[in-house]
């Protein structure tokens, strides 16, 4: 499949949780790589979900904060969604959906390099953003951090993913149904990662540029990091009970 197949069949979700500064410029340039895009607007008590709209995003608002995994989840079901599903989404032919965050982080003009990667795909495969090509844009403590869930991650799911913690992702209609499972918060871009892995995708890195906006990080970090190795602790055990399902 050409690139520009792969486009037609390709949609956007982008979870935004109190990001109207940012949010209609992201839509803006997302609408110039693809023709559907979606923001889940996760509860936000600012503009976030009026700016998407007057940018020419669709949006789905959840009544209050569920998470950033559930706000995932919901904009793979609206894109993917079977008819016995809830959210109400309708089959639109769309075979990927691109991911990518509201705060500026990711290049909506990137989305060029995902495609390109899921048409010279031999064997199925999840796509995930790598900033580890460019460290040097990226605050020491973070680089160190993500290096050391990367491995652990990797080690999980065997097989070398050096940005675990990158969002900026790409999937195909075939693994949706275990995308919808998973954590609420931000351990749901980890699970999601052995999920793949456990279902025989291969994990794909594709380079992108390592930008920090001045967004503050909505990543709680003692409260997120017990829910990591909780994570953690419950895969390893599960490799330790059957490891064939490692």
């Amino acid at each position: 499949m050409t690139e520009k197949d792969l486009k037609s069949e390709t949609a956007a979700v982008i979870p935004a949780y109190q990001d109207e500064k940012h949010i209609g410029d992201i839509v803006s340039r997302t609408r110039k790589q693809l023709d559907h895009v979606l923001v889940v607007d996760d509860g936000s008590s600012d503009q976030t979900a009026q700016r998407a709209r007057e940018a020419g995003a669709e949006v789905i608002s959840h009544n209050q904060n569920r998470g950033k995994g559930e706000a995932i989840k919901t904009g793979i079901e609206h894109w993917f969604a079977a008819p016995n599903l809830s959210c109400g989404g309708v089959d639109r032919q769309i075979a990927w959906v691109v991911l990518l965050d509201s705060d500026g982080q990711h290049l909506p003009e990137e989305i060029d390099r995902f495609l390109a990667a899921a048409a010279s795909a031999t064997q199925p495969a999840f796509f995930i953003g790598t900033r580890m090509n460019d460290v040097a844009a990226m605050p020491f403590i973070r680089c160190v951090v993500n290096r050391y869930m990367s491995r652990q991650i990797s080690k999980l799911c065997r097989q070398n993913i050096p940005d675990t913690q990158c969002g900026y992702r790409m999937v195909d209609r075939q693994l949706a149904p275990d995308l919808l499972r998973g954590g609420h918060r931000f351990e749901y871009e980890t699970e999601v990662l052995i999920i793949a892995s456990r279902k025989g995708y291969r994990i794909e890195s594709v380079p992108i540029t390592t930008v920090y906006s001045d967004q503050v990080s909505k990543i709680h970090p003692l409260r997120d990091a017990i829910r990591f190795f909780k994570l953690m602790w419950r895969y390893r055990k599960l490799r330790r009970i059957d490891p064939s399902r490692s």
